[in-house]
């Protein structure tokens, strides 16, 4: 089964979107990554852009790629943090607008199934890993101008 998430945040959508794009690696805790250090952690904003980290030494680890790019709106990218990038997870984040001064955020992560029997585990593992993630970038949606 997929997991699902939604909550809402008081900020425009255009805020939301960007604040989970191009702020990424503000808000994206070095605890979850690779080298548990980034120097740097990047979505690329468009389709086929990359996700990944750079340590300080130079050392880059893949993370996933942008499928989807519909500003302010929609965005979707293959996931492989910590697993094998020949056996990704799909995300895909819709920003709702709920007026002009508040948003809706619904995360869709799929493909478990493409884990083989690891993949109710990870699901699990990934739905822990959402619920400590996810206050990192409320927090950056307030500590943000808009």
């Amino acid at each position: 089964e997929p997991l699902e998430l939604a909550f809402d945040v008081a900020c425009p959508v255009e805020h939301a979107f960007t604040v989970w794009t191009a702020k990424f690696g503000v808000w994206w805790p070095a605890g979850h990554s690779v080298s548990g250090r980034p120097e740097l952690v990047v979505l690329q904003g468009r389709v086929g852009g990359r996700i990944f980290e750079r340590t300080a030494t130079g050392v880059e680890h893949a993370w996933g790629r942008v499928t989807a790019w519909e500003p302010p709106h929609r965005l979707a990218y293959i996931w492989h943090l910590n697993q094998d990038p020949a056996t990704p997870t799909d995300v895909e984040i819709r920003f709702v607008a709920r007026g002009s001064d508040a948003a809706r955020v619904e995360i869709r992560h799929t493909g478990w199934e493409r884990l083989g029997d690891g993949g109710p585990s990870r699901r699990d593992r990934n739905r822990v890993g959402w619920s400590t993630l996810l206050p990192h970038y409320r927090a950056a949606l307030e500590g943000e101008p808009r």
